[in-house]
């Protein structure tokens, strides 16, 4: 009995140095969450490195793509850049892909093209 009180003990002290997040990326075909538990103190870039996310898509550029956390950018304005973002339990990184059209650009097109029909 007294090894299993340690054994939780044990357990407590790691789970308080941890923390659960998740990385995102997505194109229109195909979605990614990948959950990692983390040290607490981890960095959002930290985290993209240690998902390996990059090896499902090539087309990421961890050190260039912007990335946020649920939809507000981590870009040295509101927020830290990646590599200065400590994760908190619960986050989800987001990495970002170039938008292809702007989005008023493409509203607009989309307008012409149902004002034709």
């Amino acid at each position: 009995m007294k090894c299993m009180a340690m054994r939780e003990d044990e357990q407590d002290d790691q789970d308080e140095n941890t923390i659960e997040v998740e990385v995102a990326y997505a194109t229109p075909e195909r979605q990614l969450i990948v959950p990692l538990t983390v040290p607490v103190g981890t960095t959002a870039l930290q985290a993209v490195q240690q998902s390996n996310i990059a090896a499902e898509f090539p087309e990421i550029n961890i050190q260039k793509d912007p990335m946020g956390i649920f939809s507000k950018p981590l870009d040295g304005k509101g927020r830290p850049q990646p590599a200065e973002y400590l994760l908190s339990a619960g986050d989800r990184v987001e990495i970002y892909r170039p938008l292809i059209i702007d989005p008023k650009a493409a509203r607009l097109q989309r307008a012409k093209t149902a004002k034709k029909k």
